[in-house]
C-alpha cells in the first residue's frame, strides 16, 4: 500500500511518532519502510475465544492471526515479526503437548524472534529445551544467563536482522525469576540487572554494530503502581539511551497505540504492549529517509 494511502486509511487509534524528525518532514521520507508486528503473553491460546465468552467473544485465534500477518506481508514484504514472551501455559494445548504446538505454529507464521517469559519455564528448563527443535525462530534473552543449563547456546543475547538495507538490532530482557519461578524449574539460570544489561546491549548494537534501529523485547512489565522502584518498561525507557522501541509483555497491558517517553538523552522511545491471549496484534511502521532518520506510526489491531 502506498505511503499516502496507508496514512489516509489508518484508524484513529494510530499515532504518528517522531524519532529524530518533525512531522513536517514526513513527506520527504520515501526510501525505506519497515513494519514491526508483535505479540505478547499469548499463553497457548490457539483457538479463538468462543462466541459466548463473557470478556472476549469470537476474538483471537492463530488462524486469524496468520491470515492477518499474511495480508500485511503482501502490503510490505519488509516485516519483522516478534514476540515478548509467555508463549506457554493457559490452555490444555500446553498441558498435553508441552509447547510443541505453539512453537510449530509460530514457525509456520514465520516469527523472527521471541524473548523468554517467566511462564516459559512452567515445564522447567528441561521442558523448554525439549521443545526447541520445533522452533524455527530465534530466542533472544540478554539478562538471563543459561550457561550452566541445557539451554546454553540456544538463546542469543541479541540478533541483528537486515531488512531493505536496514540493520535492526533486537535484544531481550526478562523479569526477575525469584518469587515467580520455582528454583527447581529455572535451575542454574542466572538473572542479571536489566538496566545494566540494556546499556551493554545498546552499546554493542549502536556503537559497534552500527544498527539503524534498536528494539528491546521486554518481559519486565509495562508499569507497577504498587512498586514504584521495580524496573518496568517505562522506567527502562527513561534510564537508558538509544532504544527506539520497547515491545513489552508480562503485565497484560492493552495499549491502543504506543506510549512515547523521553529517554536519558531526551530522545523519544516507543513502548508498546498488546494485552494477552493473541487478542491483538501490534503493528508499528517505521519510515526512513535517505539518511536513515525515521518516524513511526503504531496501532493495535484486533484479531
Amino acid at each position: 500500500m502506498k505511503r499516502r494511502e496507508f496514512i489516509e486509511k489508518t484508524t484513529a487509534s494510530a499515532t504518528l511518532l517522531g524519532l529524530g524528525l518533525s512531522l513536517s518532514s514526513f513527506e520527504s521520507i520515501t526510501t525505506k519502510h519497515l513494519t514491526v508486528l508483535h505479540t505478547n503473553d499469548v499463553h497457548s491460546h490457539i483457538d479463538p475465544f468462543p462466541a459466548d465468552d463473557a470478556r472476549n467473544p469470537n476474538m483471537g485465534g492463530v488462524a486469524r492471526r496468520a491470515a492477518l500477518i499474511k495480508t500485511i506481508r503482501e502490503e510490505n514484504p519488509n516485516v519483522l515479526l516478534l514476540d515478548a514472551g509467555d508463549i506457554f501455559q493457559g490452555t490444555p494445548y500446553f498441558n498435553y503437548y508441552g509447547g510443541e504446538l505453539e512453537f510449530k505454529l509460530m514457525s509456520m507464521m514465520q516469527y523472527d524472534a521471541s524473548t523468554i517469559g517467566n511462564h516459559d519455564f512452567d515445564n522447567g528448563v528441561d521442558g523448554l529445551f525439549a521443545q526447541m527443535p520445533h522452533a524455527q525462530f530465534e530466542f533472544i534473552s540478554s539478562n538471563y544467563d543459561f550457561s550452566n543449563t541445557v539451554m546454553n547456546g540456544l538463546v542469543k543475547p541479541y540478533k541483528i536482522f537486515e531488512k531493505q538495507g536496514l540493520k535492526v538490532g533486537v535484544f531481550g530482557l526478562g523479569i526477575e525469576l525469584n518469587g515467580l519461578v520455582d528454583k527447581r524449574m529455572c535451575k542454574e539460570t542466572v538473572y542479571n540487572d536489566p538496566v545494566e544489561t540494556a546499556q551493554d546491549m545498546v552499546s554493542i548494537l549502536k556503537n559497534e554494530k552500527k544498527c539503524d534501529l534498536i528494539i528491546c523485547l521486554s518481559h519486565l512489565g509495562y508499569k507497577y503502581r504498587d512498586n514504584e522502584t521495580k524496573i518496568c518498561d517505562l522506567k527502562l525507557a527513561e534510564l537508558t539511551e538509544n532504544i527506539d522501541l520497547i515491545i513489552g509483555g508480562h503485565t497484560h497491558t492493552f495499549l491502543d497505540k504506543p506510549t512515547v517517553l523521553k529517554n536519558k538523552a531526551g530522545k523519544d522511545v516507543l513502548i508498546n504492549q498488546v494485552g494477552c491471549y493473541g487478542i491483538n496484534l501490534g503493528r508499528i511502521d517505521f519510515y526512513f529517509d535517505k539518511d536513515k532518520n525515521s518516524i513511526a506510526q503504531g496501532k493495535s489491531i484486533v484479531v
